[in-house]
């Protein structure tokens, strides 16, 4: 389930009050071009149990660059370089590698990551107040997506509340604190070089 989600790092709009979800959202497209946080991930299955929860940190720079660190429960990397999207398993040594665009498709990234025509790959709707956010509903064109919603509640500090519902019956539900909005980020943070004698599969 965690490389679902590798690439929500860069679904991270930051700022003040907004009229509606959709307008922190297109927000977001013209103001934020690099973001650092932490986050915590809860998954909940079809009959809304807890089945896993992780924390980390999250850096981004638009376009298609991220790093993405889990690093409870266990230890597992997530790195965009703005051409591959690299996962490593510390536990495992190993290193799954994608092509950037295969990668995205559309993912929660893809609203976000390289083009701004988000439109083009999700429907949205603004979907009102409710507990003190403004949320906007974002759903995949692409039949085949692994996200059947992605749901985003805005308040003061921007994004606070990702829930993602997946084709499995999952919603995972991502909770950002400490982002901070356009930082001067070292570019070494996106870059990947597998570690020696890690297994590598993939593109």
């Amino acid at each position: 389930m965690l490389r679902l989600l590798l690439l929500v790092a860069l679904l991270l709009p930051l700022g003040g009050a907004h009229a509606s979800g959709l307008d922190a959202l297109h927000s977001f497209i013209a103001g934020t071009a690099s973001a650092q946080g932490e986050f915590v991930q809860k998954v909940y299955d079809r009959k809304h149990k807890l089945t896993q929860e992780a924390s980390g940190t999250l850096a981004f720079m638009r376009p298609g660059r991220f790093r993405w660190t889990y690093a409870k429960p266990y230890a597992q990397l997530i790195v965009g370089d703005g051409s591959k999207v690299w996962v490593y398993d510390a536990d495992l040594n190993q290193v799954t590698v994608r092509r950037l665009d295969r990668a995205l498709g559309s993912s929660p990234a893809a609203l976000l990551a390289g083009s701004n025509e988000i439109e083009r790959a999700f429907k949205l709707t603004d979907r009102g107040e409710k507990d003190g956010l403004e949320w906007v509903e974002a759903q995949p064109r692409d039949k085949e997506s692994n996200f059947e919603t992605i749901r985003m509640g805005f308040g003061f500090s921007g994004l606070e509340i990702m829930e993602l519902a997946d084709s499995f019956g999952q919603t995972t539900v991502l909770k950002f604190t400490a982002l901070r909005r356009n930082p001067t980020l070292d570019m070494a943070l996106f870059r990947f070089v597998p570690p020696k004698g890690a297994d590598v599969v993939g593109d």
